[in-house]
């Protein structure tokens, strides 16, 4: 992609992005700058990955084919005033903020511009994220899908409405965090089996993986293929018996529901 893309923010969600953009070769470092308001990440990335870095807001902006706001959701209105007559006619203005609606983003830059919003989520560093992408009022059918490419990159990506944007939080943007604390029960119960740690979280992390490939590939339904491993008065089908009794599903959907109803009300906020 022979364009510049422009980062504004330098947290843990643009270095994934920006980690993820450079090792599936959508650019070079030099097409790439990032702004923040301290060098404190600007520093550590520019020394990683050889990126330009300022911070100066509008020098990113002004000079930006793909502008990714990349800041909390609470600065992010304050950041669009900094740079929104700065913004080229034709670039394209990408938002990973949660919570901040397209409306309200439109209502900011006081302007059309050609302006998305993404829901990625943090396993772009590894380019194995699900992103979905939410296409504004004034961005072109052509301008969505490079965005959607952009992120493709980065693993997976699909066009929604944004009205699906809080479910779309749940189940892969948060939904990481609460892989990671299964892969972390189920190697801890291995250590109490006698199995060492480091060992212990390569096969957890190895079956969660496999497990979810098999999914995708195979596009048998999961109940499917969790009664293929369930053998009749087996070990698994005594493990499935204690996650219905310890209430595994319902846990599950109590923190979806959790996740789904914050992302609303941070959204109400703005």
């Amino acid at each position: 992609m022979e364009k510049t893309i422009g980062f504004l923010g330098a947290g843990n969600m643009a270095g994934a992005i920006i980690r993820g953009i450079l090792q599936a070769n959508v650019c070079r470092p030099d097409q790439v700058w990032a702004a923040a308001p301290t060098m404190t990440h600007l520093s550590s990335l520019q020394q990683e990955y050889g990126i330009h870095v300022t911070e100066d807001n509008l020098q990113v902006a002004q000079q930006s084919d793909i502008l990714i706001l990349a800041v909390k959701p609470h600065l992010i209105q304050g950041v669009i005033s900094q740079v929104k007559d700065g913004i080229r006619d034709d670039a394209v203005v990408v938002s990973v903020a949660a919570g901040v609606s397209l409306a309200q983003m439109d209502e900011w830059f006081d302007r059309p511009v050609h302006l998305a919003r993404v829901m990625p989520n943090t396993p772009c560093m590894v380019r194995e994220g699900m992103s979905a992408v939410f296409p504004g009022r004034w961005i072109t059918p052509e301008q969505t899908q490079e965005v959607r490419e952009l992120f493709a990159a980065l693993g997976q990506s699909e066009v929604l409405e944004e009205h699906l944007i809080d479910a779309v939080g749940a189940v892969s943007g948060s939904s990481p965090a609460f892989v990671y604390v299964f892969i972390e029960a189920m190697a801890d119960a291995a250590v109490k089996g006698g199995m060492p740690r480091a060992q212990a979280y390569r096969f957890a992390s190895q079956a969660v993986l496999g497990a979810a490939k098999m999914v995708r590939e195979t596009g048998i339904h999961p109940g499917t293929l969790k009664d293929m491993v369930c053998s009749p008065g087996g070990t698994t089908i005594e493990g499935i018996e204690q996650l219905e009794q310890k209430g595994l599903r319902g846990a599950v959907f109590a923190a979806m529901d959790a996740c789904m109803e914050k992302s609303r009300q941070m959204g109400k906020k703005k």
